[in-house]
């Protein structure tokens, strides 16, 4: 057991190590530059160029008055040349970026592992996707779904040993009871021994618990990045919704039906929680592992109020698959 938490806490550490982020644009003062319309922050590692002209003219003027302060910031000796150029080299220029239309894995070369391997290959399957279907929230629909068929083996033999556990629950409880007071080196290494045997006839694999995890982390930030970093989509609607656009900025503008999104992640975090939580655990531990749920889905329905409606209809549809994959599993189980 502990060999496997040693596993888990490394694979963690590599996914987190793997992972980039994103930058926000920011001005000469050192503002946050959002789009005063859709409320949208612009990332200052676009992948492509925009065409929507006011976010143009966002990037440009920004990139004008930092030239300008760099430039006085060398003549007044605050830099030397080569930190002025490296400045001025680092700053986003929409001009000289790729169309997104005409967009591969490989534009702008070489940007690390994780935005080279996972993040640029996921918006140009994003942009094809979208060019499909004429709709970019349609692209996110459907490269989410894709994209969970191709892990599906993986994600339903998770599902499925959630499901045994559960089938041995009786027999873990009868175990906990005859260890209760139990304390001693002998014993402890008794039950471990017994709780394995048990595991073992059940056909479970401990660690397979946190696979889903596993792939939903990097996943989740893949997606994050990829739809964050891509102009098209600051630019495109999906069923009245702007992409762009948050509930909280669209409640600024009036338009209250925004508040359906946060209600529909509400609703569908509720049911992938509960159809994907194990039964591995003593009252107790259960009893903390409901808290603990509960109050990570009223931080995400929280946040959900901040997030972009892209970001959210990713992590609808996503948790929908979730919630449908669990019911197969569940229904199939019972045959």
């Amino acid at each position: 057991m502990k060999n496997n938490k040693a596993k888990f806490i490394i694979l963690l550490i590599i996914v987190f190590t793997l992972t980039g982020c994103t930058k926000n644009l920011k001005d000469a003062d050192g503002k946050v530059v959002q789009n005063p319309n859709t409320g949208q922050v612009l990332p200052s590692n676009i992948l492509c160029a925009p065409t929507n002209e006011e976010n143009i003219k966002l990037y440009n003027d920004t990139k004008k008055g930092l030239e300008e302060k760099y430039s006085k910031e060398l003549e007044d000796g605050k830099i030397s040349k080569k930190e002025y150029e490296n400045k001025i080299n680092s700053l986003t220029d929409v001009e000289k970026l790729v169309d997104c239309k005409k967009f591969t894995p490989a534009s702008g070369g070489y940007e690390g592992i994780w935005t080279t391997v996972f993040v640029k290959p996921l918006t140009w399957l994003i942009i094809k996707i979208g060019e499909l279907f004429n709709n970019y929230g349609v692209a996110i629909i459907v490269a989410t779904l894709l994209i969970r068929a191709i892990i599906f083996p993986l994600t339903q033999k998770t599902a499925k040993q959630s499901e045994n556990m559960k089938k041995a629950q009786p027999k873990l409880q009868k175990l906990e009871k005859k260890y209760a007071n139990k304390n001693d080196e002998q014993s402890m290494m008794a039950k471990s021994q017994e709780m394995m045997a048990i595991y073992k006839e059940y056909g479970i694999n401990p660690m397979s618990g946190c696979l889903f995890s596993m792939i939903q982390i990097p996943l989740f930030f893949a997606f994050y990045e990829a739809l964050y970093r891509l102009p098209a989509l600051f630019e495109d609607s999906f069923i009245g919704f702007a992409l762009s656009t948050s509930p909280i900025k669209a409640f600024d503008l009036g338009h209250w039906y925004y508040f359906i999104l946060p209600i529909l992640v509400a609703v569908t975090t509720f049911f992938s929680f509960k159809l994907n939580s194990g039964a591995s655990m003593n009252e107790e531990q259960a009893k903390q592992m409901k808290i603990m749920t509960y109050f990570m889905m009223v931080m995400i329905v929280f946040m959900s109020f901040t997030m972009s409606s892209a970001i959210i209809i990713y992590w609808i549809t996503n948790s929908t698959f979730t919630i449908i994959q669990n019911l197969i599993v569940k229904r199939s189980n019972k045959k």
